[in-house]
C-alpha cells in the first residue's frame, strides 16, 4: 500500500521540482515537453489514486467494524440531513453566480478609479450575504431535526 502511495506523491513531488527548477532558470520550453510531463504526471496520479482506491477497498472491507453500537438513520432523518444541506449549497452556488460578474466588474472599476474600492466591497458583500442567508437557513433547519 505505501508503494502506491508514494507513486501517486512522486508526480506530485515532480511538478513541485520542475516548477521550483523553472522559476529559478526560466527558459522556454518546447510546447512537447510540456504536453509530455503533463500527460506523464496525470496518467501516473490516476493510476496510484486507482490503485489506492482498489486495494484501500479490500483493507476497510477486511478490517472488522469499530463500533458495533452505532445508532442507525432512518430513511427520514438522512432525507431530512440532506434537506439541512441543500439550502447551504443552493445558496452557495447562486453566491457564487453573482459574484463573478461583480468581481470582473469591480477589477475593471478599481483598475480605472481606485477611489472605489469601498463601494465595490459593498457590492461583493451583498452578493455574498446570499450564501449566508443559505447557512443561516440550514443552522435553523438543523435544530429543528
Amino acid at each position: 500500500m505505501t508503494w502506491l502511495i508514494a507513486m501517486m506523491a512522486l508526480p506530485v513531488a515532480a511538478t513541485l521540482g520542475a516548477g521550483f527548477w523553472l522559476e529559478l532558470k526560466p527558459r522556454r520550453l518546447p510546447a512537447d515537453w510540456l504536453k509530455g510531463g503533463l500527460l506523464a504526471n496525470v496518467l501516473l496520479f490516476g493510476l496510484g489514486l486507482a490503485g489506492v482506491t482498489l486495494f484501500g477497498v479490500q483493507d476497510v472491507l477486511a478490517a472488522e467494524p469499530a463500533v458495533t453500537t452505532a445508532g442507525e438513520i432512518s430513511l427520514g432523518q438522512g432525507l431530512a440531513l440532506l434537506g439541512v444541506g441543500l439550502p447551504t449549497g443552493l445558496a452557495a452556488i447562486g453566491a457564487a453566480i453573482a459574484l463573478g460578474p461583480i468581481g470582473s466588474a469591480s477589477l475593471a472599476v478599481i483598475a480605472e478609479k481606485p477611489e472605489m474600492f469601498g463601494r465595490t466591497l459593498i457590492y461583493m458583500g451583498l452578493a455574498e450575504g446570499i450564501a449566508i442567508y443559505g447557512l443561516v437557513m440550514s443552522i435553523l433547519l438543523l435544530g429543528k431535526i
